[in-house]
């Protein structure tokens, strides 16, 4: 499973943030490794660096399954880092839904 970052021109992209926003998504979604071909994830401010704004941070993850459409989720947030938990959350429900409903059948 490839994981892939991209981010907004307001929002600085920190090997350090990567490298443990990347830790935290290899252990939420360890489970589907085999089911998922890539994941990545945009981050983003809304409102740009000059004007503050409640929940104006986002993070959007898109986990593309194998011989399927790719499921994607998006978070808002007042923080990057709350933004990413949320959506990482959010993910890891959706895989888990989807996963079961295909194995129903």
């Amino acid at each position: 499973m490839k994981i892939q970052f991209n981010t907004d021109k307001n929002i600085e992209g920190h090997e350090r943030l990567e490298t443990f926003f990347t830790g935290e998504l290899e252990k939420d979604l360890a489970r589907f490794e085999d089911k998922i071909t890539r994941v990545e994830v945009h981050l983003g401010d809304e409102n740009s660096g000059e004007k503050g704004g409640l929940n104006d941070k986002r993070c959007m993850i898109e986990a593309r399954p194998a011989k399927h459409q790719p499921i994607a989720v998006t978070a808002h947030a007042d923080t990057i880092e709350k933004a990413f938990f949320l959506a990482a959350e959010k993910i890891k429900k959706t895989l888990t839904t989807t996963f079961e409903k295909q194995n129903a059948y």
